[in-house]
C-alpha cells in the first residue's frame, strides 16, 4: 500500500522523533510498502544544516520542504519558523496524489490538522501519532494563554485532527486519558511507547572509554542528561546541584543535546563560573551507544505540569544499557508507573522539582559508590525493544488500511506494559 508520513524531522536528523520516524519507514518498506516522508531541509536543531530537497533512500521516497531558519532564539522567530514550513508544506501537500494511509506526527505543532484535511481532500485513512499534544503544552509553556481566541482556534485544529483519525497512538496512559478527555472514542486510542533503538545502542566499554578519553572524563563521575533540552523537562534543581558540587573535583555534569533551553544550560555555568559542566551537540547515532555509556548516573526529567503533554523517551536507551538514573519530577508519571512495575530491573533514584538538596545527596551516594557496572534487565529492555514494538506499530497501521476489526486501545497497552 501507499503510505505518507508526516513530520518535520526524518533521517539523517537525530533528534527522537526522526530517529523514530526512520525507523517505522524502514520497517514499512522492508515490507513492500511504498513509502513517501514530507519533511523539512533544515536540521531540526540546527536549521544552518541542509539537506537534498529530494531523495530516495533505502526505497524511501523522500520530499523536504524549504522554510525559515530563524532556529530557536525565541519563541517568535520559532513560531515563524513553524509557520512558513506549514504554509509551504500545505501546498505541497495539494500536489500530492491520493495515499492509502497518511500517518502524521507532532513536529511542527498541528502538521496533523493538515495531515487531516489531506485525507479528507485526496481519500484514504488517517492515523495520528502523538508524540507531544499541542497546544496544551504550549498554554502549559506560557506561549498562548488558555481561552485565548488563538488557543481555542488551535484547540479546533487538534480537535478535528483527532476526530478525522482512524486511529490515535499515544505513548503513555497519561497521554491517552488527555486524548480521550477531549472526545476521542477510547477504542481509537492505541498506547505504544517508543521503542529502544537497541539494534544499535547498548552497553559500550570501548565506546565508553573513547568518549571519556576525548572529554577529559577518564577519572570522573559522570552524571549526564543527553537529549532534547526543552522547558518541558525543566533542569533547574540539576542545575542547582552542579551549583553545589562545584569544588568536588570528581563530579562532572555532561549536557549533551540541544534544544531551546540548551543555551540556558551554558549561560548558567558561564554566570555561575562552573567548571564541572560540560555541554556537548547531540552525537550521530553510530556515537551514541558510546556517549550513553559513558555516562555513571543518567538523569531523567518529567515537568510537573506535563504529565501526558510529552513523553521521557530516553528512558528507553538508558534501561537498554542498564545504566542507573536519577528522575527529578511529578510522583505519578510514566516513569514512576515503570518504577514500581520493574523495581527488581531498575536501578533507580527519585526527587522531586525542587529537592536540590536531596538531587544533590542522591548524586553524591552515587559518586560514592563508584563507577556504575551495568546490570540491563534483559527482561525489562525486551519489552520496549525495536524488535517488539516496531511490529506492533506496523500491524496497528496496517490493520487501519485493511478495515478489518481494530486493535483494541487495552490489549496495545497490554503489550506495551509487561
Amino acid at each position: 500500500m501507499r503510505i505518507l508520513l508526516l513530520n518535520q524531522c526524518f533521517h539523517p536528523d537525530v533528534v527522537s522523533t526522526a530517529q523514530h520516524l526512520t525507523d517505522l519507514a524502514l520497517g514499512l518498506a522492508s515490507k513492500g510498502h511504498k513509502v513517501t516522508v514530507l519533511a523539512s531541509r533544515r536540521g531540526y536543531d540546527d536549521p544552518a544544516r541542509r539537506f537534498s530537497a529530494r531523495e530516495t533512500w533505502r526505497g524511501i521516497d523522500i520530499i523536504r520542504i524549504p522554510s525559515l531558519g530563524f532556529g530557536k532564539a525565541g519563541k517568535w522567530w520559532r513560531c515563524l519558523d513553524f509557520a512558513t514550513y506549514l504554509l509551504i508544506c500545505f501546498v505541497r501537500l495539494m500536489f500530492l496524489p491520493r495515499h492509502d494511509l497518511t500517518v502524521a506526527l507532532t513536529s511542527p505543532p498541528l502538521i496533523s490538522f493538515f495531515g487531516a484535511l489531506f485525507v479528507k481532500l485526496r481519500g484514504g485513512r488517517f492515523c495520528f501519532w502523538v508524540m507531544d499534544l499541542n497546544p496544551d503544552e504550549g498554554i502549559e509553556l506560557g506561549w498562548v494563554r488558555e481561552n485565548s481566541p488563538i488557543a481555542r482556534l488551535l484547540q479546533t485544529f487538534l480537535k478535528y485532527s483527532l476526530r478525522c483519525s482512524d486511529r490515535v497512538i499515544a505513548l503513555d496512559r497519561f497521554m491517552r486519558d488527555r486524548i480521550i478527555s477531549k472526545g476521542t472514542p477510547a477504542e481509537r486510542v492505541t498506547v505504544l511507547p517508543p521503542w529502544s533503538h537497541d539494534e544499535e545502542i547498548r552497553y559500550d566499554e570501548a565506546g565508553r572509554k573513547a568518549f571519556r578519553d576525548v572529554h577529559g572524563l577518564t577519572e570522573k563521575f559522570v552524571v549526564m542528561y543527553s537529549g532534547n533540552h526543552s522547558a518541558c523537562h525543566p533542569l533547574d534543581a540539576l542545575l542547582a546541584a552542579a551549583g553545589r558540587l562545584n569544588r568536588e573535583e570528581k563530579i562532572i555534569f555532561c549536557f549533551v543535546g540541544g534544544g531551546s533551553e540548551f543555551q540556558k544550560v551554558k549561560d548558567f555555568a558561564r554566570d555561575n563560573a562552573l567548571t564541572n559542566v560540560l555541554c556537548l551537540p547531540y552525537q550521530a547515532r553510530d556515537d551514541l551507544s558510546g556517549s550513553l555509556s559513558a555516562a555513571d548516573l543518567h538523569v531523567v526529567v518529567m515537568g510537573d505540569r506535563f504529565r501526558g503533554l510529552v513523553h521521557p523517551c530516553k528512558i528507553y536507551n538508558i534501561v537498554a544499557i542498564g545504566a542507573p538514573f536519577l528522575y527529578i519530577g511529578p510522583e505519578e508519571s510514566h516513569v514512576s508507573d515503570l518504577m514500581q512495575r520493574h523495581s527488581h530491573g531498575l536501578n533507580v533514584r527519585s526527587a522531586r522539582h525542587g529537592a536540590v538538596e536531596e538531587v544533590v545527596a542522591h548524586i553524591q551516594a552515587a559518586a560514592a559508590a563508584g563507577p556504575f557496572r551495568t546490570i540491563p534487565s534483559q527482561e525489562l529492555a525486551s519489552h520496549f525493544s525495536y524488535h517488539a514494538l516496531l511490529p506492533q506499530m506496523i500491524s496497528v497501521l496496517e490493520q487501519v488500511v485493511e478495515n478489518t476489526a481494530p486493535l483494541p486501545a487495552r490489549t496495545a497497552v497490554q503489550r506495551a506494559r509487561p
